[in-house]
């Protein structure tokens, strides 16, 4: 916005009175987007909380000076901040793990895509957010993440993360990955396939699920080994211990293949390329408003029919 005065990342909101920040990040390119964002801005400033903004989406924005804003989304983007709120679908909520894990500061999800598993609440529920957000009145939960390496020739030449999932796949359409699946050491079975996802429970219900995957509850600590389009007799998601260390080996004679980490980073796998992906050391936290169980939350998400339910007899 002309005019506007851009903040260091590190500092306080440029309204000396408020002594708590929330971040918000919205996917702004929408016009639902823009206008939950005016509504979430308007009632943290009316309460005396001070909002911080990346700068590429607060020109979009009709916004009053005291809101900061800052020029990249790196970490210390949230220094200060008790708050990361995130407007949009699960890729916008997956853009906003990537800056509140390295931070430590919790995520509060508000849908404006289809499904948001991630998410915790839906754009009809502004009002309530911010007033959940006003008075503190939230809890915070930690998500398991994956820490991923790629070896080449025996050398470490890439680490990455995920939340849901990481996933090996193929790059040209006409032939099949060639691979190897291990687990703790010790070779499992080895196939054609378009790919092999390995998942979080978070993950669960993201990639691995339209994969073939199982639903994992969050609460449950296990990671998720998934193939893709498998040529193969045995080729069955697994389900193993949350300290095992899976890996992926692409076989030195098929074509190269790529990883991808939430569907957002990416890294070319040469052919002998080895994937290992392990337990994250830092988890991502999530703000929750509701205690409802993630049954319902899957009942609702999905429009899972559960007519003629008559529950457990009293």
């Amino acid at each position: 916005m002309p005019g506007r005065e851009t903040a260091p990342a590190a500092s306080r909101c440029l309204d000396p009175a408020a002594e708590r920040t929330v971040f918000l990040l919205a996917h702004t390119g929408r016009p639902a987007a823009i206008r939950s964002a005016e509504l979430v801005v308007e009632g943290l400033l009316k309460s005396g909380l001070g909002v911080r903004l990346l700068e590429s989406e607060a020109v979009d924005l009709p916004l009053p000076f005291s809101v900061e804003t800052v020029v990249e989304a790196t970490p210390d983007v949230l220094d200060g901040c008790e708050l990361l709120i995130v407007l949009g679908g699960d890729g916008t909520l997956l853009r906003g793990a990537d800056i509140a894990r390295a931070s430590g500061v919790p995520m509060l999800g508000v849908n404006l895509g289809r499904v948001g598993f991630l998410a915790e609440a839906e754009r009809d529920d502004l009002d309530k957010v911010v007033d959940r957000v006003v008075s503190r009145s939230y809890e915070v939960e930690e998500r398991m993440t994956l820490d991923v390496l790629v070896h080449d020739n025996g050398v470490v030449v890439h680490r990455d993360w995920a939340l849901n999932e990481a996933a090996v796949q193929k790059v040209s359409p006409e032939r099949m990955l060639e691979v190897v699946l291990e687990i703790d050491g010790r070779p499992v079975t080895g196939f054609g396939c378009d790919g092999i996802v390995c998942a979080t429970p978070t993950g669960s219900t993201a990639y691995a699920f339209s994969a073939g995957g199982p639903v994992v509850w969050p609460e449950v600590e296990a990671l998720l080994m998934v193939p893709i389009s498998a040529h193969a007799l045995f080729a069955k998601p697994l389900v193993t211990s949350p300290t095992s260390v899976l890996a992926v080996e692409v076989q030195p004679h098929t074509p190269n293949g790529v990883l991808w980490c939430d569907g957002r980073r990416t890294v070319e796998l040469p052919s002998g390329a080895r994937v290992e992906v392990r337990r994250g050391e830092v988890p991502v936290r999530l703000a929750r408003l509701h205690h409802a169980s993630f049954t319902d939350r899957l009942v609702a998400k999905f429009a899972l029919p559960v007519s003629g339910w008559r529950g457990a007899p009293h």
